[in-house]
């Protein structure tokens, strides 16, 4: 799609001696990989912090976009997340795995005249994202429904919050594994005589950063129509909600509340974890013909004709005793023979993978999914396009890395600057 500039115009000085400040020349000193990517152009400002935002902004420097990130003097609290930290000890593994690929400028927002950068910024913005808590960037004087639709009508205007801004619970502050207890993930995660348990990623943030992602895009296809940004309202608990397959279809349909099943699947048998010789082994038969050529690798193919075993559902009526033989079978092969085996056989199977593992596997680095540079050691880009390349990812910098450079580029000399820092507007270290 092509990206045009918003129509939020330059700013003008307010008194004789002032600097012209461009807003849309920010992005200018950010530019380091021009032309690489479907959203090069896209100037994107990311006011956002923790995990859903970041990642969000993240996504869309992958493919092209010019993003600076605002931070805080105080910084992203993930920068504090660790160990592990960086060499020098400043930001947290965490904080670089959400922020690579980004410019940083670092800005009091509490104060007017940082409060002033960021009105320049935002006029010459494609896309801002923020995740403040409900009301914030109103209380400052950017509003999106009041201000910013009428000062940059082509801005698309991303908001990520808990639960909300209207609503019976509108404004309150949201978390990853809060979102999972609220949501009922929690409840359908864990072993039946055990406690629910969280999700081992943030996999509520991670799958509201990826609505983000493509409510933007959806946006930004739409303003290519109308001429006009609009708001994409993402939360939390859209996003749980909508991981919540199939256990919501299924109470739908049986009015049966979905319990914990531990390493079952609800409805698929066998569809589990099992011990292998050296180490765990997680195998799926979704269907007859693989169940068939399951147990005939395993060596008891009279299991496929036996009538507790003859379909899925009298599979999963069987489950406990299915599971006990293929057990006793399991447990005599090493578990790369048997993935090996039974990828001949057409039977989907795999060693549960340690997270080094997963990441040094042949085909994830052919894939391009871990990188380990000179320059880079990190996760590579996830989505791949036929004929648009991705930018290759560059480490997160410090906090106010950019500063001088972006307010630099926007107009501001070097008196302007150091008032802006004498007003506690800008990182006094």
């Amino acid at each position: 799609m092509s990206i045009s500039p918003p129509a939020g115009g330059t700013a003008q000085p307010t008194a004789a001696d002032s600097p012209v400040i461009d807003g849309r020349a920010a992005w200018r000193a950010a530019e380091q990989n021009t032309g690489i990517g479907v959203l090069a152009g896209l100037r994107v400002l990311d006011l956002s912090r923790v995990l859903a935002g970041p990642y969000t902004a993240q996504t869309l420097a992958d493919h092209g976009a010019e993003v600076i990130k605002v931070e805080a003097p105080t910084g992203d609290e993930t920068r504090g997340w660790g160990p592990p930290f960086d060499e020098g000890g400043q930001s947290s593994a965490y904080y670089a795995g959400l922020n690579h690929s980004k410019e940083n400028i670092c800005l009091d927002l509490r104060t007017t005249a940082g409060r002033d950068v960021l009105r320049h910024l935002l006029d010459g913005a494609d896309v801002v994202i923020e995740n403040f808590k409900a009301g914030t960037m109103a209380r400052w004087g950017f509003d999106y429904e009041t201000v910013l639709t009428e000062t940059n009508p082509r801005l698309v205007y991303c908001r990520i919050t808990g639960f909300g801004v209207d609503g019976p619970m509108a404004g309150l502050p949201g978390y990853d594994a809060v979102l999972q207890s609220f949501g009922g993930l929690m409840s359908v995660n864990g072993y039946p005589d055990g406690n629910p348990l969280r999700v081992g990623v943030p996999v509520v943030d991670i799958v509201a950063s990826h609505m983000a992602v493509s409510g933007i895009l959806l946006a930004l296809t739409e303003r290519e129509r109308s001429g006009r940004g609009q708001l994409v309202d993402i939360t939390l608990l859209d996003s749980v909600i909508s991981l919540l397959h199939p256990h919501a279809s299924n109470w739908v349909s049986s009015g049966k509340v979905p319990q914990r099943t531990g390493d079952y699947h609800p409805t698929v048998v066998p569809y589990q974890v099992f011990a292998a010789r050296d180490g765990d082994f997680f195998v799926s038969a979704a269907n007859d013909r693989q169940f068939r050529s399951l147990v005939a690798v395993l060596g008891v193919p009279e299991l496929a004709d036996d009538p507790r075993f003859l379909s899925n559902g009298a599979r999963s009526r069987h489950r406990d005793e299915l599971s006990a033989l293929l057990a006793e079978r399991i447990v005599r092969w090493n578990r790369d023979d048997l993935a090996a085996e039974l990828e001949r056989a057409g039977v989907a199977a795999s060693p549960v993978n340690t997270v080094d593992q997963a990441l040094t596997a042949p085909q994830t680095v052919h894939r391009g999914l871990f990188l380990d540079t000179v320059d880079y050691r990190g996760l590579g880009v996830p989505i791949k396009l036929g004929r648009s390349s991705t930018r290759t990812p560059r480490r997160a910098v410090p906090r106010g890395a950019d500063t001088e450079a972006i307010l630099g580029a926007m107009g501001y000399g070097v008196d302007d600057v150091d008032a802006l820092r004498s007003d506690g507007a800008l990182d006094r270290a």
